[in-house]
């Protein structure tokens, strides 16, 4: 877990980044301030074991929905590796909105890029490039390593906001993204080895603005409604992140889950290894 926090500026918590790690080569999921530099954290150089998180393997990104705290990285995501030495072109697939994105940060950074192509520095002109593929629903991605499906998650008034299954040879790995309830986090999850999903205290919005309890659960699930869905979908590990604590301890957040799922139950934390 690369980042496990929200919009809320919490020093503890970077922004929401997973990445899964097969044979050396990562796939990101999300990519919220901090992330190439948890990303390194776990990497020989500092001290970790996973070479697929140097910085110049990084390659690989899928994005949930284009909300900031899951996308405050992208400069971070395309430009650090380059600058360690990655050749080939990030491949970033999103919902609509993401070639967007893709293009207005490299303008933001074309200076940089400029500079760094045609000054002393003679970086390699490919490793800054980017191939950014809008997503619908089903298989988005194969290779050797892992299949990826993409499916719709109900994330408020956001009409393109993504959940995804990942399989490799021994292990499912369910991330919901930012959803509230809905049909598609129920088909995918169901016996996943390890489902990653967004959560938010049920005793803590009780105590909120009408209209911020409204927010909260069109756009989000509540701990007790995780509870549920895990009880059904049974995965044998659930973890939680992007935890809105809303005043609530992680023990009473777990309490809530638990009262619907007696299964594997855990609040990541940032540099986590599943």
């Amino acid at each position: 877990m690369l980042g496990t926090g929200n919009p809320n500026p919490d020093p503890e918590r970077s922004g929401p980044a997973t990445a899964i790690v097969v044979n050396d080569q990562s796939y990101l999921i999300d990519f919220g301030a901090g992330v190439m530099r948890h990303a390194a954290a776990l990497t020989p150089a500092y001290g970790g074991t996973i070479k697929g998180l140097e910085a110049k393997r990084v390659n690989r990104a899928f994005l949930t929905h284009l909300h900031s705290d899951h996308t405050l990285g992208f400069p971070d995501l395309i430009l650090t590796p380059w600058v360690m030495g990655r050749t080939e072109p990030l491949m970033v697939f999103g919902p609509e909105g993401v070639r967007e994105m893709a293009e207005n940060t490299l303008n933001a950074f074309r200076a940089d890029i400029v500079y760094r192509t045609s000054g002393a520095e003679s970086a390699n002109n490919t490793g800054w490039q980017v191939t950014a593929k809008t997503v619908g629903e089903g298989q988005i991605y194969t290779d050797s390593n892992i299949s990826v499906e993409a499916f719709k998650v109900s994330h408020g008034s956001w009409e393109h906001a993504y959940g995804y299954r990942f399989t490799t040879k021994d292990r499912v790995v369910v991330i919901s993204g930012d959803t509230a309830p809905n049909a598609n986090i129920e088909q995918f999850s169901r016996n996943a080895d390890i489902l990653i999903h967004s959560t938010y205290s049920s005793a803590g919005v009780a105590s909120s603005p009408p209209q911020w309890q409204a927010y909260m659960r069109m756009s989000h699930t509540s701990s007790l409604e995780l509870g549920e869905l895990a009880r059904k979908v049974k995965p044998k590990l659930l973890v939680l992140h992007h935890v809105l604590f809303m005043g609530s301890t992680e023990e009473q957040i777990l309490q809530e889950v638990r009262q619907a799922f007696d299964g594997n139950i855990v609040i990541a934390n940032d540099l986590d290894i599943f």
